[in-house]
């Protein structure tokens, strides 16, 4: 009976410790997104999903076209976003290093929501732009331009602008940030 607890509360401390450990790792960033979206007026539910998605908060993650960090940033972004602050040394550490700059955090968020309100400016128009950003995000804003090009006077839902998406992954990236995002408003939602 002894060795029967004993084993239980063994399994339960396990399942409380993953718990916990869990809930810490997907949201020890928090006051960074929360810091950098207000900066750059986007939603930080909605960059929370995209880092969730991208790297899971492991902020060493590397893709496999070059690119960087919690939100997996290109060195291209990155020196457009050095090149448009005007800040010259970050110009510099960019050309020079862009691993260093891209490894770090706080300046990844940053350069991830820069880049997101610059997409975002090309979508708030549009109905579900959210969506449009996520695939402009992840398969370039050119693309997800074509992918929402309608007819003069028509407007283009959530739902005909993913199926038009013709890349299967980002159709699946885009589906999945969504879902993570809309559970994600619908928990922060008040009852009533």
């Amino acid at each position: 009976m002894k060795r029967a607890l004993a084993a239980i509360l063994f399994i339960l401390t396990i399942i409380i410790s993953a718990y916990l450990f869990n809930s810490y790792w997907t949201h020890r960033f928090d006051t960074m997104i929360a810091r950098q979206a207000s900066i750059y007026r986007v939603d930080p539910d909605l960059v929370w999903s995209i880092i969730y998605e991208e790297t899971y908060f492991s902020p060493w993650k590397k893709g496999k076209d070059g690119e960087i960090g919690l939100m997996q940033v290109t060195p291209t972004v990155g020196r457009e976003w050095a090149t448009e602050t005007g800040m010259r040394e970050l110009e510099r550490q960019m050309a020079a290093d862009p691993q260093s700059l891209l490894s770090d955090p706080e300046r990844n968020i940053q350069i991830g929501c820069w880049y997101l309100e610059k997409i975002y400016e090309q979508f708030q128009d549009t109905p579900d732009a959210e969506m449009r950003m996520i695939a402009a995000y992840n398969a370039g804003p050119s693309r997800a331009v074509e992918w929402s090009r309608v007819g003069e006077g028509q407007s283009q839902s959530g739902a005909e602008f993913v199926n038009r998406i013709d890349i299967p992954s980002t159709k699946a990236y885009v589906l999945s940030i969504m879902e993570r995002y809309r559970e994600l408003k619908n928990a922060k939602a008040p009852r009533q």
